[in-house]
Order: C-alpha cells, then structure tokens, then sequence
C-alpha cells in the first residue's frame, strides 16, 4: 500500500482507471437509424476499373450488408456511464479513511512525522500538525506505549497489536467518560504523488511509514468489566456461605488441643466445598472431621453443609466411624447423585490412647509420635461418599501422650505438574519438623507446602495434638478403674471404691457425694440389665469429672418414665437429673459402655490445681 497525502497509488491503480475510461467512452450505433443519421462516407479513389473505392472503415463481403439490411434493430447492452456500478477504484484513500469510526493516523520515517489523521482521530485527541514527529504532534501514542511498538514495525515491517489501552476521559476531545481502544500498527509505504503545497509535509521519495488503526472496545472491557465484578459478588457469597458453614469457633476437648485453617482458592477460582469439624462426644472422647466435596461454587458449599450437619448428628448417636461413613453414603447419594465427596471420620479416647477412623476415599491421616517419628495412617477405608454398594470399615493408628495428627485436603499436596504422592510425603517432612502449638504447626505446614493467596484450590487442615500434663498440669488429669466381678457384693464395692478416689482428688463434698451417686446407680443398672465382664471407671480432667461403666451387654438404655408402682427404670432419670450430660455407646468388642459427665467450677479447677498432690486411690 503506497499512502500518501493527496492521492493513493495502489497496485492496478491506473490499468483500473484506463479500463473505466474505455467503458465511460461512446460506442457508434448500429441498425437504419443509425446509417441514416450518419453522414455520408467519402468515396475514396477510383479503383483500376473506374469503379469507386469502397468507403475506409466499411466491411467488405456480402453476409455482413445482408445481416445489415435484414436485421431488427436490438436494444443495446450497453449502459451509460450514469448506469455504471460503482466500484471502490472510484474513492480515493481519504475518503475510506475518513469515514469510518476506528481512529487512523498514518506516520513516515524513523521520527515517525504526522502524514495523516483522520476524522475520528481528530474527535478523540483533537486537530494535529501534519509533518511533526509524533513525540510533539502526536504525544498520546508516548502515553498509549505505542511508540516503541511503532520502532519495531518501522524495524521488521510486520504488524503489530496492543489490546484495551485506556484512553482517559477529556483527553484532546469533550468525551465525558474514560474509552478503551484496541490499537495496531501496520508497516505502509508513503509517497507524494504530486506538488504538496506544504514542503514541511513533503516526501517526494516513497518513505517506509506506519498506520496506527484504533478500534474502540469500551463496550466490551464495560461488559467484562462488569463480567468480573458479578463473579468476584458470587464468589463473595460462595466463600461467605461457606465460612458460615464452616465452625465459627472449634470445640476444644480436655484431653487435646485442637487448631483449624481454611484457604480458599485464589481470586480467579471458585470457592470449593471443604470443611472440616471437630465434635466432643462425652466421657473424654472427640470426634474429628475433615471432607472435601468435588466441585466449585455455591452448590459445592450447600452440599458441604448438609454433609457437615448430617455428621453432627450422626455424630450425637456415638456410632463407630464406619456406621458414620456408612450413613453419609447414602445422604450423599440421596443429596445429589452426581456429587462425590471424600470424608474422613475419626474418634480419639484418651483412655486407649489411638485414634479409630474410617475413611470414604479420603488422603490419608498423618500421625507424631513423641519421638518425631511421622507415620501415615492405613489406605482409605472405602471408596468416596455418594458412590454406593460398599461396606465401609473402621482402623485404627495409635495417639498417645506427646503425639499429633494433621488432617487435611487435597489442595494442601496436590499440584498439576506433580504425582499426589510427592506431595504427600512434602507434607511428612513439613510436619516432621512442625512445632509448637496446632494453630502455629497449621501456619508452618501452608508456609512448608507453598500455598499462599493465589493457590488455585481450597485447603483446609486440621491439627491435633495429645500433650503428655506434667506439674501441677498433671494432677488436674487422673483415671481410676476398678473390675467389678459380680453378685451382691459389687455395688458396696463401688460406692467405696468411687467414695475413696473422689476424697483423694479433693472434690466438695457436694461433688463427691454426686459422683458416689451416679458410681452406685450405674453400676446398679450393669448388675440388674448387664452381663460381665463390668468396669467402673472414674476420670477427671481440668474441667469435668466422668463416670463410666462397660459390661458384656450391647442393649442401650434409655430414659422411660417409671410408673409409681414400678420398683426399677429410676435409675437412667437420675443419672439425667443430677449430672451434666450422660450417654451409652456400644464397645467395638461388643458391649457397651454408660457415662455421665459433672461439670467443675472454674475456682475448684485453679485451687485444685495448686493443692499438694496426693495418690488416687486405684482398683
């Protein structure tokens, strides 16, 4: 393309041109009309033979004059240059570029001097000198960044584009708001093709140029402007759904402390559906919860709470962890077919020191022993919830004293780029050298792992630790136990025995005689609806006294109502009335175990605490 300030000269330029002058020119007409309105041929020179010359220009033979005097007079084919269609060849470069709406600015040389600007540039920037350098005519395209775009055109001839550069309101024209435009910059050839009157704008030889072309996409960067902003809204109630969801603050067991994290993913993705629980189950015992439900958005979250609720009140029922995956298998399926979660359940009883959990397709558990020594808990235990057909099953990994355990998400160790496990053994070192409290060992392990704000997956972790009480710690921790053998002699066995560990952990005398109360009334019960082998143990820790009873039995019992005349069923109502809470569960050999907990004052608990220990009486 050969551009130049008062004419184009493009490629076939002036062959077009000649072809429209041969069309534009008149035809002579043919038929009677057109003889009889001709003027008479001169007779040229005499032949030989004295016979005149026929006229110049005049067809010699007999078939063309016979087809001349025997043919109708046709209409011509031919149009008149009114009629002719018009074609592009008739306009010149100025006038296309003129009229269109994108901004055009044509420049010449290495200082890129000003050759041409149209219309629609003149609106938005205003009027410009033809034939200065574009740092001085035209200093938008410096602020725009397009001049050293410009010098690499200028360099390699080929075309180049820059996309939604902002164009602020007021600048050169009377616009009122800010317009984006998509510019780019093609290489041109620039000529004069004839006398300029300006020999400032003058380039007599053709001269290698650029034309900037400036398409406006305001609308579209308004419309993706507003795209965002209502998914970043969606996103906000997404995550605001579920960190309501989400417990607001953990329930913290006596025997062992607990810390939570979540992250959502980063600004660009979805929120996800992790979640995480940890639920106090009574008689010293917690339950620990972690899932993640596959999907993004706000459905994910909504499912992720239904899950969350239902494992609460599965929880209520003290069922073993595979009974609790059991049931969520089929919540799951019953919530949405199409969504599958993973989940794990897991139970702590600081009495047996491990940790039984039971796990549908979930990463598995990662365990401290005292010693430093990270191991990871056995494979899942079932395929994920909302699948079907299958039995879970329940195992168990050892949490004793000193000990920790981390549970958590896949977004914590799975990456793009690498197998899940490496991950996973990234997170055994991390949590090797992990110290320090659980809210401080979940900082470590989101540093250790590289998960900052624009991870692109939800992670959530849950920490644990059992810490080995030692000073004055340790006697606000106690356990006594005595084997109850049977027949009329057990019951005065076990208030004596209860009596003794309840003076030596110097309770109020109210407290003492209670906990002797719920000892008697529980093991009453044992004896009456129970077989062997019976159990009463008594525990305490630094907020609650516990007092429970296991037999070979696995019928539970339940509050009823006794009959004024019924000498039996009081015993349940009364362990109700007088102590805080109470429940049953069945033991995982068979049997079940009957608990009541009493809640200590907080001035009993620090003056306990500072009281010079004595031994606990043992059975």
């Amino acid at each position: 393309m050969i551009f130049t300030r008062w004419s184009a000269k493009l490629p076939g330029t002036q062959r077009r041109a000649a072809a429209r002058s041969d069309r534009a020119a008149p035809r002579p007409a043919s038929g009677p009309a057109a003889a009889a309105s001709a003027p008479a041929p001169s007779a040229g020179p005499a032949g030989p033979d004295d016979t005149p010359a026929p006229p110049s220009g005049a067809t010699t033979g007999s078939v063309p004059a016979a087809r001349a005097e025997h043919a109708e007079p046709a209409p011509s084919r031919e149009l008149t240059p009114e009629a002719l269609p018009p074609t592009v060849d008739a306009l010149s470069v100025h006038d296309i570029l003129g009229t269109i709406p994108a901004l055009v600015a044509v420049l010449y040389g290495p200082e890129h001097r000003l050759a041409y600007v149209n219309g629609a540039y003149a609106h938005v920037f205003g009027a410009r000198p033809a034939g200065h350098p574009a740092r001085e005519a035209l200093p938008e395209l410096d602020e725009l960044g397009l001049l050293p775009l410009m010098d690499q055109v200028l360099r390699s001839g080929r075309p180049r584009t820059v996309k939604s550069r902002k164009v602020p309101a007021g600048t050169g024209g009377d616009r009122s708001r800010d317009a984006y435009y998509t510019f780019t910059c093609a290489p041109v050839e620039v000529a004069a093709s004839g006398p300029a009157p300006d020999p400032e704008v003058a380039c007599v030889a053709p001269r290698n140029g650029v034309l900037v072309f400036g398409a406006e996409v305001t609308d579209q960067i308004e419309s993706a402007e507003r795209l965002r902003a209502s998914e970043a809204r969606q996103r906000e109630a997404a995550v605001t759904l579920q960190r309501s969801l989400l417990p607001q603050e953990l329930e913290q067991p006596d025997d062992l402390r607990v810390a939570a994290t979540y992250q959502p993913g980063g600004t660009e993705a979805a929120v996800g559906g992790d979640w995480y629980d940890v639920i106090t189950l009574g008689a010293g015992r917690t339950a620990l919860v972690i899932g993640d439900v596959m999907g993004r958005g706000v459905r994910a979250a909504a499912v992720m709470g239904q899950l969350r609720t239902a494992v609460r009140a599965y929880a209520r029922l003290d069922l073993p962890p595979h009974e609790v995956i059991q049931l969520l298998d089929g919540l799951a399926a019953e919530i949405d077919a199409s969504q599958i979660a993973t989940c794990v359940y897991a139970v702590h009883d600081p009495n047996e020191g491990r940790l039984v959990y039971s796990s549908a397709g979930h990463l598995p558990i990662l365990v401290r022993d005292a010693d430093g020594t990270v191991r990871r808990a056995a494979e899942p235990t079932g395929p994920p919830l909302g699948t079907g057909g299958w039995l879970h099953t329940s195992g168990s990994v050892p949490l004793g004293p000193g000990g920790s355990a981390v549970l958590y998400t896949d977004g914590l160790v799975e990456r793009r780029d690498k197998d899940i496990d490496e991950g996973v053994e990234a997170l055994e070192r991390a949590f090797a050298g992990a110290a320090g409290a659980p809210d401080i060992v979940c900082d470590r392990l989101l540093r250790s792992l590289g998960i900052t704000a624009a991870h692109d997956d939800d992670v959530a972790i849950l920490v644990l630790q059992h810490p080995e009480r030692t000073g004055h710690d340790a006697e606000l921790f106690h356990n006594a136990a005595l084997e109850l053998h049977g027949g009329v002699e057990a019951a005065p066995r076990a208030r004596a025995f209860a009596s003794g560990v309840l003076a030596s952990w110097r309770f109020s005398p109210e407290l003492h005689d209670l906990g002797v109360l719920a000892a008697s009334e529980l093991v009453a019960n044992s004896l009456q609806h129970g077989t062997p082998p019976m159990r009463l143990r008594l525990r305490r820790t630094d907020r609650r006294l516990i007092v429970e009873v296991t037999d070979g039995d696995d019928h539970l019992p339940r509050r009823r109502r006794a009959e004024p005349v019924d000498e039996a069923g009081r015993g349940i109502s009364i362990i109700a009335t007088i102590a805080s809470s109470w429940g049953s569960r069945r033991t995982p050999g068979g049997g079940k175990a009957v608990w009541c907990e009493f809640a200590l004052p907080h001035g009993q608990v620090h003056a306990q605490a500072h009281a010079r220990p004595q031994r606990p009486a043992a059975g």
